[in-house]
This record gives C-alpha cells, sequence and structure tokens, in this order.
C-alpha cells in the first residue's frame, strides 16, 4: 500500500503555505530524499497558486490537494471547481511577472496534465524522488496516520 493524504483547504492564498508544509512533512516521515521533496513542494506550489488565481473553489468553498509516494515517484494533484480556460505550460516573455508556473511544472516533473470530472478539475503532476545514493533502491515506508492542519 502506497503513503498518501488528501487535505482540503480554504480556497485562499495562505493554503499554498499549509499544502507546502503539509507534503513536505509527509514526505520527510516516508522517507523520501530532500531533493526530490523540494521539487514535489514547488510543484504543489505552482499547481495550488494557478487554481487559486485561474479557477473557482470546489463546490464545497474549498480546494483539494493529494499526494501519493509510490514506486520511485510523488504524485500530486490539485482540484478545483474549474475555469474559463484549460490548464497550459505558456512562455512569458523575460520581462513577465507571472506566467511561468506550469513551465516549471513541466521542467521538474517526468510529467503533468489535467483531468475532468464533471466540474471538477485536476491538474496532477509526478516527480522522480529516486534516491540516486541508493541505486535505484526504494524503501518502503510504514503507513503513517498523522493530522496536517
Amino acid at each position: 500500500m502506497s503513503p498518501s493524504s488528501v487535505v482540503l483547504l480554504p480556497y485562499t492564498p495562505s493554503s499554498v503555505a499549509v499544502a507546502r508544509q503539509c507534503l513536505s512533512s509527509d514526505l520527510q516521515e516516508w522517507g523520501v530524499y530532500e531533493t526530490a521533496i523540494d521539487d514535489a513542494v514547488l510543484v504543489v506550489s505552482e499547481l495550488l497558486s494557478n487554481a487559486l488565481r485561474h479557477a473557482h473553489p470546489l463546490p464545497s468553498g474549498q480546494i483539494r490537494v493529494a499526494w501519493r509516494w509510490t514506486d520511485g515517484h510523488v504524485e500530486v494533484a490539485v482540484s478545483d471547481g474549474g475555469a474559463t480556460t484549460e490548464p497550459r505550460a505558456g512562455r512569458a516573455p523575460l520581462s513577465s511577472l507571472g506566467g511561468r508556473g506550469l513551465g516549471i511544472v513541466e521542467y521538474l516533473a517526468d510529467r503533468w496534465g489535467v483531468r475532468h470530472e464533471g466540474e471538477i478539475t485536476t491538474v496532477w503532476a509526478v516527480v522522480t524522488a529516486l534516491n540516486p545514493a541508493l541505486n535505484g533502491h526504494v524503501p518502503v515506508p510504514e503507513p503513517v496516520v498523522q493530522e496536517c492542519i
């Protein structure tokens, strides 16, 4: 069984810091190495920030962030109430203050994509989490139950 977590957060910018902390804590507990944690946390930050900027909240007024560690990869996903446009990586001009979020995700993740389930849109990404020092060995973590918020 792969360890995983799901958190429902308020639809507010302060939720980005909460999601980052929860994800980082879980991945540390599960034995994921630090560089992979940093990449996964940055990817979640970008996905969540984009959802808060461009999409509507879920019908509950919240936003859902989920992650799972499996087979040497961290899978992260952010679900919202959808938007008028489809999430896509853009090429922002150098002078732009924004517009690079999904480009960062595209660079750090092995793959990413978008799922639609009714009115809910989920943007997901998969980040490699193998520690080169372990020569590809993936330690099996003990399941952890913890409160994040």
